[in-house]
Formats: structure tokens, C-alpha cells, sequence
């Protein structure tokens, strides 16, 4: 048994039964049991400790390239905090803030023509999401519904279609692939990254514009984070072969509604490439846990700071 604390058996019995429902397009599920309890269990049980320091409402920010598993590690830390620890745990993604599609084609008219692609800061409803962690946070709990976007319509649904939370959550778990990224320096962003900086962002106010949204919009938001655990992917190449995984997941559930072709998705992770870098660089020394994930997509080595 993991910890006297612990149903051991009921955490594992859950676990197992959600990698199974997982395994699908050849994903990397091996040595289940290692990962719980080399990973998963003492990752839920520090997040337990800093909770009952003084038992108010907990935001962790999970923070990992594209297709570096977020979601998934966020749903077993979940299942493992309730059957484990008995935490009520709730889970949103950065992701699901994203501006309408209306709102950013008036941001790429205004702006830039390359903030019509959703992605970066600047494509986030920045204000909606500091409500919402705030009032996540407060003592004085009340229900709150929780936006929610779907990618093959490149649009936010209905609010009948939103998370409801009715009950004052235990641990918060934010995610997203620029979940607590800082600034670049000015002289960083002289130089382009990609053709798509080169050939669509000659004067840089795209990429000037990012980062002065990251300076002021999202830095009040990321101080609202109790603990970041950064999954830290190979190198950037991966993002693009793990995209594509996404991608054949996303057409399986979405019945073939604007999915990206292998060309078109290359060019899309061109708009995340700067800042993934960026984190890669930096992330794992701000962050209080960093998981390394190998070339194979498989949990590495796990590192508390």
C-alpha cells in the first residue's frame, strides 16, 4: 500500500479504468502502476499537503506544451485527489477562455491579421478568466459557470453548454500550454522564429503584442496560482508530432467538423512555437514541479523545487 492515509485499492482500481478508456491511437500507457506511484500518488499528495495548510481553495497551474498529455494528467490527478484524499477538484483549461471568433476577427482587423488565429495571449478573455479564478478562490462561495470552447468549430459554445460549479471546489486545476509563461525581453523579439514571423510579422507587432499582454493581463492572472507543475516535452519537434495525435483524437469526436490537415497543422503550432521555447528554457526553474516526458511520451523523471 502507497499510504496508510490512502485507499490504495480504490485509487488504483479508478485509475486503471480511466488509462483503459484512454488507450486509443496507440498511446504510450505502459508500466501503469510505476507511474502511479512514482508520479501521480506523490504529485496528489503534495498538492494535499499545501492544501490542508490552511484548507482554502488551491489553483494548480499544469502547464505543458501541446499534446503533452495536460489533459490527461490533469483527469488522473483528479480521480486520484477524490478517491485518495477525498478533495473536490475541478478542472478548466486556458484554452476554454479563448475569444470568440467574432472578437478575434475584430482583433485582426484592429491589430494584427494573425490574432484571427486563436492561440497566443491576446486570444484569451482575460477578464472573464481572472473573474473566475477570483470567485473560485473567494471564502464565499457561489456557483459559477465556466466557459467552454470548441476547437473544431473554432468557437466558444453556448452558456448552456458551460461547466457549472455549484459546490466550492478543494483544488483547482488550471491548464494550458502558457499557463504561467512570463515576458520576453525586447531584444528577444527582434530576431523571427519561423516563416510565419518572417513573411506575416515583418514590423513584430504580433509578437510585440503578445508580450506586452503577457506583461500586464496575464501576469494578474498567473499570481493567482498557488503551485505550477511543468511538463517539460523533449523539444518543440515533439509538439508537432504530438499535435497530430490531438488532431486524429479530435476527428474521431467531433465527426469531421474543420479539422486540420497535416500542412495546416504545421503552420499552426508556428503561432505557439515562440513562446514554447521560450518555457522550455525557463518554465522548469519557476515551476515547483517539473515532470520530464521522454521522446516516447512517457513520464521520465519527476523533480520538486
Amino acid at each position: 500500500m502507497y499510504n496508510k492515509n490512502i485507499n490504495y485499492q480504490r485509487v488504483k482500481d479508478r485509475y486503471l479504468d480511466f488509462i483503459k478508456s484512454q488507450e486509443v491511437l496507440s498511446e504510450p500507457f505502459r508500466d501503469k502502476i510505476g507511474q502511479l506511484n512514482n508520479f501521480y500518488l506523490p504529485l496528489s499528495k503534495k498538492i494535499f499537503q499545501n492544501f490542508i495548510r490552511n484548507k482554502k481553495t488551491k489553483i494548480v497551474g499544469l502547464t505543458g506544451g501541446q499534446g503533452s498529455g495536460k489533459s490527461t494528467i490533469s483527469n488522473i490527478l483528479k480521480i486520484i485527489l477524490k478517491n485518495g484524499f477525498n478533495l473536490n477538484t475541478v478542472i478548466f483549461s486556458i484554452d476554454d477562455f479563448y475569444k470568440t471568433f467574432n472578437e478575434r476577427r475584430k482583433m485582426s482587423i484592429k491589430v494584427s491579421p494573425l490574432f484571427i488565429t486563436r492561440g497566443v495571449p491576446g486570444t484569451h478573455d482575460t477578464n472573464l478568466l481572472y473573474d473566475c479564478i477570483k470567485n473560485l478562490k473567494k471564502s464565499s462561495f457561489k456557483s459559477i459557470d465556466i466557459p467552454k470552447f470548441d476547437k473544431a468549430i473554432d468557437d466558444r459554445l453556448p452558456k448552456s453548454s458551460w461547466q457549472k460549479i455549484k459546490k466550492k471546489p478543494d483544488i483547482v486545476i488550471f491548464e494550458g500550454w502558457c499557463v504561467g509563461v512570463s515576458p520576453q525581453k525586447n531584444k528577444d523579439l527582434i530576431r523571427p522564429i519561423n516563416t510565419l514571423e518572417k513573411e506575416k510579422d515583418k514590423k513584430r507587432i504580433w509578437r510585440n503584442k503578445v508580450n506586452e499582454e503577457i506583461k500586464v493581463k496575464y501576469k494578474k492572472i498567473f499570481k493567482l496560482i498557488d503551485t505550477n507543475i511543468f511538463l517539460q516535452v523533449p523539444s518543440f519537434k515533439h509538439v508537432y508530432k504530438w499535435r497530430l495525435l490531438q488532431e486524429k483524437k479530435l476527428r474521431l469526436s467531433s465527426k469531421g467538423k474543420k479539422i486540420m490537415t497535416k500542412s495546416q497543422v504545421k503552420e499552426f503550432i508556428m503561432f505557439y512555437e515562440r513562446l514554447t521555447k521560450h518555457m522550455l528554457k525557463s518554465f522548469n526553474k519557476k515551476a515547483e514541479c517539473v515532470i520530464r516526458i521522454d521522446e516516447k511520451h512517457k513520464l521520465n523523471s519527476i523533480k520538486f523545487n
